[in-house]
């Protein structure tokens, strides 16, 4: 199963595998080894976005779940906000999730530039925010790109019912995303550094 948004990388790396195969069949190249090596291109940029964009299946986890594969860059307290990063690398299902059940009731895209989202700054880069209703409280979930990850998708709309652990978006190579969470409501339980998995990972449960 692959992410909404796949075919048009995975069609353009089909459809260079398949030129190549014609070129090979109809000889138009006598160059047998340029012809090897493109043909090797292709699948290898075919094989490359089939899985970059797989999207598996998952159980869903307790309490308030990660949005996104990766690795917890950050846990901020934030006002009445705690904000928790995390980093996705290339190697990371990049399709992300729906942390506790809401409704979508703002969704939009603000900021400038693209630098590394790993660095501080990286909070003013080009970002997509969407602000969820939910029965703790407001709950925003911001997809941000990065110097490479410059396309946001989403899959959701204002006004839409989300549960926890479905789907809602993606970051196309990379980048990262922040959930914010309200302090007085809900306690963080994943700290910097850990690993985490969109929809099945908990990072946050109901303060006792």
């Amino acid at each position: 199963m692959f992410a909404p948004g796949a075919g048009r990388p995975l069609g353009v790396a089909a459809a260079l595998l398949l030129l190549g195969a014609l070129v090979e069949l109809l000889r138009v190249v006598p160059l047998y080894l340029v012809l090897v090596a493109f043909l090797v291109l292709g699948a290898g940029f075919w094989a490359f976005f089939a899985w970059f964009f797989r999207d598996p299946e998952r159980a869903v986890g307790e309490g308030i779940v990660s949005a996104a594969d990766g690795i917890v860059r950050a846990v901020t307290e934030e006002g009445e906000r705690t904000r928790i990063s995390v980093f996705m690398n290339v190697t990371d299902v990049h399709v992300n999730r729906v942390p506790v059940d809401g409704t979508f009731s703002k969704i939009g895209t603000a900021g400038a530039g693209y630098r590394p989202a790993y660095r501080p700054d990286a909070d003013r880069n080009v970002a997509r925010t969407y602000d969820l209703d939910t029965a703790y409280g407001p709950v925003q979930v911001v997809q941000i790109t990065g110097i490479v990850a410059r396309r946001l998708v989403s899959f959701v709309r204002e006004g839409e019912v989300r549960h926890r652990g479905d789907r809602f978006g993606m970051i196309v190579l990379g980048s990262r995303v922040d959930v914010l969470l309200p302090s007085q409501r809900l306690v963080v339980v994943v700290r910097p550094g850990q690993r985490v998995w969109a929809g099945r990972s908990t990072v946050a449960r109901v303060r006792p």
